[in-house]
């Protein structure tokens, strides 16, 4: 017997699964979009024109929320509790503020290209080149690889310009000096030896970090540690450290890294949110106050088999009561699986909101670490589900304005706030090295070269450049 249960449930699990994982990545208008297209394949599935709450299945007078589900908790003392209260909420078009109909985006006139590697360099170094000296840049510049690395050498530059070794040689320094530190270097090691020059100005580097990648960056890169801690004759404690270090600090391939004022790490398209499927609101101007987390459920209805379906498998036979029947079952699982799908991000919500509600109420500067595996171990999920229920979602925050809820995990919006801030209020340009000093005065340690990439998130200029730009 349990040989044949297991069997036949097996198939229905698997597809259970599958269609929950698959609605959890939709948006609210996505699905409504796939309710719509089941409505109209499935005849057994039918749509009753009322408002009813999804939660606790109450009718739902006029166009308010459901009066049991959004109420919020009450403290022992009699006040509103901390704990966020979420439900489900039946709308079948959001009318809430901070959204805007596609056709009325504003055209973002300023909206500037991806500048290239080479253009940003020689941008950075023209004003320090000689007039004569600069057609030597141009050439080194467009003979990078995508590492930024040289693809000739500067032997084969010098007689292709006609010009002395030495020449060649002093305008690739400059080239390597400008941002990103090590560009148009020969070699990964030369690019390494470069970072560290740079950062022995401003930091402490490791005596050891010479060595290694001077002599040892094959061992280095296969971290076969113990045989480099024997070829340089030194602890591997301290080989550990200074590879560590290397790792933080230094980037072999300097292309690789953020550069430009308008490069992003990995740029994509913006998407632009014009409607919410979740909106949080407060339930008082007290600090104390609940906050109140709406999930939108785009269906003025509630989906159900029709009976009439129910009465045809009685009264038919053979291959058409089990066509009668697989469209009945099909059906059931639809509505299962969005019941199921509702609950999952109900359950991440609420404890998203709880951990994130200074940066709901306060703002960016008071995001909290989250990411979504800590998030998955907590809930008893993979991690996956976690990932498809943030996928593509977008939150109204308490003032109006709506962001995506992948932001809730930004592990650097924070940090790049704090950034913001200091570059607003700098007596001078800073550079890269000195905003990381300032940050770790703040509580925020992070690496140059991750000061370097978040400056370029933000869309701000170099040191020198802010300079000349002021």
């Amino acid at each position: 017997m349990f040989q044949l249960h297991y069997h036949t449930t097996r198939p229905l699990t698997t597809a259970h699964l599958a269609q929950t994982m698959s609605l959890l990545s939709l948006t609210a208008c996505e699905l409504r979009q796939q309710i719509d297209s089941e409505l109209s394949a499935n005849p057994a599935l039918e749509l009753i024109e009322e408002r009813r709450c999804p939660t606790c299945h109450r009718l739902l007078p006029g166009s308010a929320a459901c009066p049991i589900c959004s109420r919020p908790h009450q403290s022992a003392a009699g006040d509103a509790a901390e704990e966020p209260v979420v439900f489900i909420s039946p709308r079948e078009v959001f009318a809430g503020g901070g959204g805007m109909e596609p056709e009325e985006e504003p055209e973002d006139r300023y909206a500037a290209g991806v500048e290239e590697l080479p253009v940003y360099v020689f941008r950075q170094i023209a004003p320090d080149l000689s007039v004569e000296d600069r057609p030597l840049a141009a050439h080194l510049l467009t003979n990078l690889n995508e590492d930024g690395l040289l693809a000739i050498t500067l032997l084969e530059a010098a007689r292709y310009l006609h010009v002395t070794l030495a020449r060649i040689q002093s305008v690739q320094r400059l080239i390597q000096r400008a941002d990103p530190v090590g560009v148009g270097s020969a070699s990964v090691e030369e690019a390494l030896l470069v970072q560290l020059e740079m950062l022995s100005e401003f930091h402490k580097v490791p005596t050891l970090a010479l060595r290694v990648v001077k002599e040892g960056m094959s061992l280095l890169s296969r971290r076969q540690y113990a045989e480099l801690a024997r070829q340089l004759k030194v602890t591997l404690v301290e080989v550990q450290e200074t590879a560590r270090f290397i790792s933080d600090n230094l980037n072999p391939f300097p292309s690789r890294s953020a550069w430009g004022e308008r490069h992003q790490v990995a740029p994509a398209p913006t998407r632009v949110y014009y409607q919410p499927d979740m909106v949080i609101s407060q339930m008082s101007d007290r600090p104390n106050g609940s906050l109140l987390v709406e999930i939108i459920m785009p269906l003025c209805g509630t989906l159900r088999i029709n009976p009439l379906y129910r009465q045809a498998i009685q009264e038919s036979s053979g291959e058409q009561k089990d066509a009668l029947r697989g469209d009945v079952e099909r059906a059931s699982l639809f509505v299962k699986c969005i019941q199921q799908r509702n609950h999952t991000i109900q359950r991440l919500m609420q404890r998203v909101v709880s951990m994130q509600r200074e940066y709901i109420l306060r703002g960016e500067k008071y995001l909290k670490s989250v990411t979504r595996a800590s998030l998955a171990l907590e809930l008893e999920v993979h991690e996956s589900t976690i990932s498809r229920a943030v996928s593509n979602k977008a939150v109204q925050m308490p003032n109006g304005r709506i962001v995506p809820l992948s932001r809730f995990f930004d592990r650097s919006l924070n940090v790049r706030t704090v950034l913001r801030e200091i570059i607003t209020k700098e007596p001078h340009p800073l550079n890269d090295s000195e905003l990381a000093v300032l940050l770790a005065e703040n509580g925020y340690h992070v690496a140059r070269r991750t000061v370097a990439k978040y400056r370029a998130m933000e869309g701000i200029l170099p040191a020198n450049l802010r300079q000349s730009a002021s």
